[in-house]
């Protein structure tokens, strides 16, 4: 079993890290569109009195991406993951995050899915986090 954490990514905000791998499947903690700078991809400021748009495909392609980073350190990719489990703060945003979901994914070929309404999430300005499980045989090459 080896666990490990990404330089050049947000810490987690608690005790685990962004990636585990047993044998030769590969876990990915719970993942959001934090950045490194704790600052957080998709959220705008709309006016000076501190309204904020929170964009929900901005903020599933971050987190899509920052997952593609996590499998790298394992030399796996999108392709490898088998089981997807996403959060959505609200299912009106279901359409936004399923169209970005479907560019990175296909119903063909792609891993299972279940996505599940939450009251809230680690922070106000996060509306979706993902984390995924994916197979990829130790010493194979991506």
């Amino acid at each position: 079993m080896k666990s490990r954490l990404v330089e050049g990514k947000a810490t987690p905000r608690g005790a685990y890290p962004h990636v585990k791998r047993v044998g030769d499947f590969i876990f990915i903690s719970g993942t959001s569109s934090r950045l490194a700078d704790n600052s957080f991809a998709g959220v705008h400021q709309i006016d000076e009195m501190g309204t904020v748009r929170l964009d929900i495909k901005e903020q599933t392609k971050a987190v899509l991406e920052n997952i593609k980073d996590f499998l790298a350190l394992e030399g796996a990719n999108l392709d490898d993951v088998v089981d997807v489990t996403s959060f959505l703060v609200n299912m009106n945003d279901f359409a936004g995050y399923n169209e970005v979901y479907a560019q990175y994914f296909s119903k063909e070929t792609g891993p299972t899915r279940t996505t599940v309404a939450v009251h809230q999430l680690p922070h106000p300005h996060l509306v979706v986090e993902i984390k995924v499980m994916a197979y990829k045989a130790v010493g194979s090459r991506q």
